[in-house]
């Protein structure tokens, strides 16, 4: 009879572990955005949620999605030198059109 409730303990605690194990795993990407304060934190959050539901398929992209972002550099362009380069450009064209007429 004791082995009995041994084994039953044994078996909530493994299920416990798991269930526990299932939910920090699915945290990862949440925990990354968080820790490069990404401006879609709480989106990542509910994503990783679904992705339960999901069978997992979800979990990379969010994981991607997680990483693709980071406080330096945003999210990795450089829009004051696109700007000006654009700027550039269009100086050049003007000049073009005005020596053309």
């Amino acid at each position: 009879m004791i082995l009995d409730y041994i084994a039953l303990a044994i078996l909530v605690f493994v299920i416990l572990v798991f269930v526990y194990g299932l939910i920090a795993i699915h945290d990862i990407p949440y925990e990354i955005a968080k820790s490069r304060n990404h401006p879609h934190q709480d989106a990542i959050m509910a994503a990783g949620w679904v992705s339960l539901f999901t069978l997992h398929a979800i979990w990379p992209f969010l994981w991607i999605w997680a990483m693709a972002y980071r406080p330096d550099r945003g999210w990795g362009t450089d829009h004051a030198k696109l700007e000006a380069r654009v700027a550039d450009l269009e100086k050049q064209l003007v000049a073009r059109r005005s020596s053309v007429e």
